[in-house]
């Protein structure tokens, strides 16, 4: 049972004094201990300097600054310097009683302005060697200090000398500090409490201006102790100064040893580089490190020295990969890792998570993904997942939500922001307001220092995600704002990256959304090659490095040429692992990812070269090919490379594949659409995704110009999908078992097996199944994407309460299995397997993958494989009934649609449900049609061998009558928001099948407990009665959406225009749609044609299931009124999916949704939850 923390449990809110306080003590305890280190470098010495020195310094300049007037809550800017000076200056600052900020010169001066505008300094101290070395500061950052700023005092020239005497620079021809300097020996008579404010630090303004950090003394030293305790850190420990300067962990570098009485290094500019930093580790045995994952970079990149010494190594600033980690191991195998979560606003208050060195675990890295887990909060340091909708609430193991910090210890608040400080550092509402003022209430009295204080509860509202693991540790999921959103899909940039890092090819990487010359956002990652491993490469592939020294673009090289073959390999790499939208199209070779001063990576100065400089140049073979290219594919290859990025068509070679060249389903239509313009061919996407090569499409174009249709070929005459079947059919069990339906029904407490729950169908499969009270049915539901039950029960849980079904008394009767459909046995372990079959009464196969375009090849394991393998179960232990839930996407053929209009014409009624369909052998346009066919076919044969059971067979499934939600991915959905968007609705007279999610869930429920006798009988959900497309249409005007009815021919056009335009992808993914242009295009009136369906099945079925179970009969059926589609459109609008309409109409019908709803249906695809459009129901015919 995860340990998950309990808000409301007492932190301990004492305080133990301040850094200089502690510092101060060891400095008289152990005046001759080194204390600061700066190592040797090319041009000089090594040189060491003690506690007393360091401690006389620092006093010196505190007795200056407080003799200038400096006080408590006054601003110390330091123009800084990675050195001993620098410890001098702060712990001088600290001792004034004032608080100390600092100034990189490694950032541009704007920015230093930026900081001197937050901070408002009145003090200033200059390092020598900054100066020395960067030079003065910048004229616009003089000006500025000069112009408007009031300084009390400016220290021109800090410097300690070898001898550790402090020199503050010449005033008048004597040195700052001669009249101070004989108060070196005791720091000035100043007192700070827990609230007053020793750091100013600043964020890293990647959200806009870089925000001020006030930080707390409370803070700096709070969680020492136990960090000392907890990490083995004592005052024989060695740390290093490898921290940005500017950057608040340079705080724990410094204090963390000062604490201690131990000693810290600091290495030169020289040593900071990939390779020397190992060997610098290597010579001067550090014992301890705090680094940023980038900064761990370049101490492993490259590097082959080793560094025994290390016993830990803190990460602290991004995520921490294991392969950082296990690169680190490799180095050093006595380092302990220590991944460290928190933010400037949390200052020392962090989660953590120990990776036990190689030396005592060499397989610790085992057990961990990609990532390292944030961890758990050190002592008195909370990490609360908590509810994004309901903040009362602190998640489960597995459910993801938002990360807050609650801790004594975090920082005072943005400077001069109220706005954002009441936003982001908020007073818990777990406890009552005084609750800890009261119980403290002794605190104060007999203690100067304390004057004032009082406990504040508090949480940070970090903005990141994450979610509790079974161990009680947090994992971190990523930002809401590294989560981007591309032609319609929500894409994970961490999940990238973190894919990325696992190739050996790939040192670093970082991936960003960059817009490119057309502001087409593009999916761009960054990559550092391994070097070491580029030769091993080569060779596996039988290939010759190229000549390329770098082009230098900003901070960094790019290199165009020589790492290009590199690209494919990577690319191949993410496909295996991601799902096609999220593998990005653009792939930059860098030499290093530039960092900023904190020693992150510099995301405004990745380079984004020219597209043409991008383009790879044509060779001699590349030219010769080119030369035996058809006509056609020449004419194809020019198309592809003005349509992709960087393509240079004379390299395409006949084999590539236009969607690993870049080309993505946008780019589709707009290439369809050229070539329909420019070659007279009209080709459908489904042809692209079945011929996607430039010899492959090429091929089908010519076939169609000569007079066939598109893939129309002697193959296509026993397609792919049918000879599946045929192979297949061998496969079955020779004999399946047969179940009784009044078996299950004399049982008090039948089982049902469910897959598909998570998905828009699923979720009212849910909740009909659980809704029947004649018996306590229980319910096991198969769910994807988690690690485990406790979390699949969450997710389901938190959806079903999203779309506002959820009962608390259905608890006890619901569980859940985890789960693959593209897994064996649908991914589910063999020993809960074996339960399962001894255990279920019904099974119900309502999971499936659902897309508009893709083949039969990508779909079939997900899809039949998954159907044999939930039929598997059936055969197995306990008999079961089966039902299979279907599409009418498998009637979408000519033959069919001309079969219905004959037999209307003639009186001889619709295609029955017993119908073979043997007429959809050949004709089937999608993959997703495809594949269910292959399995109604293998399910009705396992029903002639003994099975039990039901095709269930739905039409369109539209919203919930009730409460209007709807699944925004089918296609009737996405023609309201298409109309609305163009500003017109086509003419189109034919008949649209769609039933209502309610009545298609009673249908399905009804199917599985009363399956009709004798083997596997189809059962057609259709509408009563049936609407014309017209008819829907018009309800856009009847509810005031200004989308008056055309012509289907200048509807088509409106949307041709709009497909022409190109270019404005971000445009585009916003169009409903885009993902069914062609189908939209290409005689939607004939495609939408769908024919007239018996259902007497289902009738028989719904009343039984009245007889037997419900008391209800549903037999009438139901269809969708104009009142139904204004709910729809009410919660349409509601949702933000579309605009609410301006024109004049009746109101549209109410609909009741809470916040949580509202955020819970967006997220919700279609049945199993696709990422693309989905084809619930009848897929249309493209």
């Amino acid at each position: 049972m995860a340990n998950i923390p309990d808000p409301t449990a007492d932190l301990d809110w004492t305080y133990d004094g301040s850094i200089i306080e502690h510092f101060a003590r060891n400095a008289e305890a152990h005046p001759e201990r080194t204390c600061v280190v700066e190592t040797k470098t090319s041009e000089a010495p090594e040189r060491r300097f003690t506690y007393k020195q360091i401690y006389e310094a620092s006093n010196i300049l505190a007795h200056h600054l407080t003799e200038a007037g400096v006080t408590n809550g006054d601003v110390v800017m330091i123009w800084a310097h990675r050195s001993v000076d620098l410890v001098v200056a702060i712990m001088g600052t600290l001792s004034s009683g004032a608080t100390f900020s600092v100034l990189d010169p490694l950032y541009p001066p704007s920015r230093q302005q930026i900081y001197l505008e937050v901070a408002q300094p009145c003090a200033l101290v200059n390092i020598a060697k900054a100066s020395d070395e960067a030079g003065p500061l910048a004229p616009l950052v003089r000006r500025y200090i000069d112009e408007e700023l009031n300084l009390k005092t400016e220290v021109p020239s800090l410097r300690i000398g070898d001898d550790g005497i402090l020199a503050g620079g010449e005033i008048n021809g004597a040195d700052l500090f001669a009249e101070v300097r004989s108060k070196a020996a005791s720091r000035p008579d100043v007192t700070v409490g827990p609230d007053s404010n020793p750091t100013l630090s600043f964020t890293s303004g990647s959200e806009g201006k870089p925000k001020g950090v006030l930080g707390r003394h409370y803070s700096l030293c709070r969680y020492f102790p136990w960090m000392s305790e907890r990490f083995n850190l004592t005052s024989e420990s060695k740390f290093t100064l490898l921290s940005g300067i500017a950057h608040d962990p340079v705080q724990r570098d410094i204090f963390t040893p000062l604490f201690l009485g131990a000693q810290l290094l600091v290495p030169s500019k020289e040593d900071i580089q990939h390779e020397k930093l190992a060997e610098w580790m290597r010579e001067h045995k550090p014992t301890v490190t705090h680094l940023t994952p980038a900064m761990g970079q370049i101490l492993v990149g490259g590097a082959t020295a080793e560094f025994p010494s290390l016993d830990r190594a803190f990460f602290v600033g991004d995520v921490l990969t294991t392969r950082d980690c296990r690169q680190l191991r490799k180095l050093a195998e006595n380092a302990n890792i220590v991944n460290m979560y928190g933010t400037t606003e949390t200052q020392r208050a962090v989660s953590y998570f120990e990776i036990p060195s190689r030396s005592k675990d060499p397989n610790a890295l085992d057990v961990l993904g990609n990532t390292v887990p944030a961890g758990k909060g050190m002592q008195n340091v909370q990490l609360l997942v908590i509810d994004r909708q309901d903040r009362n609430k602190i998640c489960g193991v597995g459910e993801v939500g938002e990360i807050y910090v609650r801790a004594a210890g975090l920082a005072e608040g943005y400077r001069d922001n109220a706005a954002l400080n009441a936003e982001k550092f908020i007073t818990s509402w777990f406890v009552e307001p005084n609750k800890w003022v009261e119980a403290y209430a002794d605190l104060n009295k007999d203690d100067p220092r304390l004057k004032g204080y009082v406990p504040r509860d508090r949480l940070y509202r970090t903005g990141d995600l994450g979610r509790y693991l079974e161990s009680g540790d947090v994992e971190a999921t990523g930002r809401a704002d590294d989560q981007v959103k591309i032609r319609g899909f929500r894409i994970e940039l961490n999940e990238i990256d973190s894919n990325l890092s696992q190739n050996p090819l790939i040192r670093d990487c970082k991936t960003l959304v960059r817009r490119d010359k057309n502001e087409e956002p593009t999916l761009v990652s960054y990559i550092v090659p391994e070097l070491n491993e580029w030769p091993k490469f080569l060779k596996t592939q039988g290939l010759e490095d190229v000549e390329d020294e770098g082009t230098d673009i900003g901070p960094t090289k790019v290199y165009f040429k020589r790492f290009r073959r590199m690209q494919t390999e990577v690319r191949d790499h993410l496909k295996g692992r991601l799902p096609a939208y999220a593998v990005p199209t653009t792939y930059i070779t860098l030499e290093k990812l530039p960092l900023n001063p904190n020693g992150k990576v510099d995301k405004p100065n990745l380079p984004f070269p020219d597209i043409a400089e991008q383009t790879e140049d044509a060779t001699e073979e590349d030219l010769k090919r080119w030369e035996s290219l058809s006509p056609t594919e020449q004419t194809i290859a020019t198309n592809w490379s003005e349509l992709i990025p960087g393509l240079n068509a004379k390299t395409i070679a006949p084999q590539n594949d236009f969607f690993d060249l870049g080309g993505h389903s946008l780019l589709a239509q707009q290439m369809l659409l050229s070539v329909r313009k420019t070659i007279g061919a009209n080709v459908s996407i489904n042809t692209l995704y079945e011929h996607p090569s430039l010899s492959g499409f090429s091929a089908q174009i010519d076939r169609q110009l000569k007079g066939g249709a598109a893939g129309e070929s002697e193959e296509d005459k026993n397609p792919e999908y049918a000879r599946s079947l045929d192979e297949l059919l061998k496969g079955l069990p020779s004999k399946y078992q047969s179940a009784d339906p009044s078996t299950i029904r004399a049982k008090a407490k039948p089982v049902v097996f469910l897959t598909g729950a998570t998905g828009f169908l699923g979720a009212y499969l849910i909740k009909d199944i659980l809704s029947r009270t004649s018996r306590q049915i229980q319910l096991i539901a198969h769910v994807r994407s988690v690690k485990d039950p406790k979390g699949a029960f969450s997710r389901l849980r938190r959806s079903l309460e999203g779309y506002g079904m959820w009962r608390d008394e259905w608890e006890s009767r619901l569980s859940c299995v985890v789960g693959d459909l593209g897994q064996p046995n649908l991914g589910i372990d063999s020993s809960v397997w074996d339960n399962l079959a001894q255990t279920v009464d019904v099974v119900i196969h309502n999971g499936a993958a659902v897309h508009w375009v893709k083949r039969y090849a990508d779909m079939k394991t997900a899809n039949v494989n998954s159907t044999i393998d939930a039929m598997k179960l059936c055969n197995e232990g306990r008999p079961k009934t089966f039902t299979f839930v279907s599409s009418t996407s498998v009637l979408d053929t000519d033959h069919y649609v001309n079969l219905s209009d004959k037999q209307i014409s003639t009186g001889q009624g619709s295609i029955l449900e017993e119908d073979d369909m043997m007429g959809s052998r050949t004709g089937l346009g999608t993959g997703y049609g495809q594949t269910k066919w292959v399995s109604e076919q293998l399910v009705r044969e396992a029903g002639r061998r003994g099975l039990r059971g039901t095709v269930a067979r739905p039409g369109y499934i539209l919203g919930d009558i009730e409460t209007g939600v709807c699944n925004t991915d089918d296609f009737l959905v996405r023609m309201l928001k298409g109309c609305i968007q163009l500003g017109v609705r086509p003419h189109i007279v034919n008949t649209v099948n769609a039933v209502p999610v309610n009545h298609v869930a009673n249908v399905v429920v009804a199917c599985a407990l009363n399956p009709l006798p004798n083997g596997v009988h189809v059962a057609h959900i259709t509408g009563h009665p049936r609407l014309r497309m017209n008819e829907y249409l018009s309800s856009l005007e009847y509810y005031g959406y200004k989308a008056p009815e055309v012509d289907y021919t200048q509807w088509k056009d409106e949307l041709e225009n709009y497909v022409t335009a190109g270019g404005q992808a971000k445009d585009q993914e916003q169009h409903a749609l885009m993902p069914l242009y062609h189908f939209c295009v290409n005689d939607l009136p004939a495609n939408t044609r769908a024919p007239e369906l018996d259902d007497s099945n289902t009738v028989k079925i719904l009343k039984e299931d009245a007889e037997h179970w419900t008391g209800i009969d549903e037999s009438s059926g139901y269809g969708i009124s104009r009142t139904d589609i204004g709910r729809f459109l009410n919660f349409l609008a509601e949702t933000q999916f579309v605009s609410w309409p301006t024109g004049r109409g009746r109101p549209l019908p109410e609909v009741n949704l809470t916040a949580a709803q509202l955020e819970a249906v967006g997220a919700v695809g279609g049945r199993g939850g696709s990422g693309a459009p989905a084809a619930t129901a009848a897929a249309p015919k493209v």
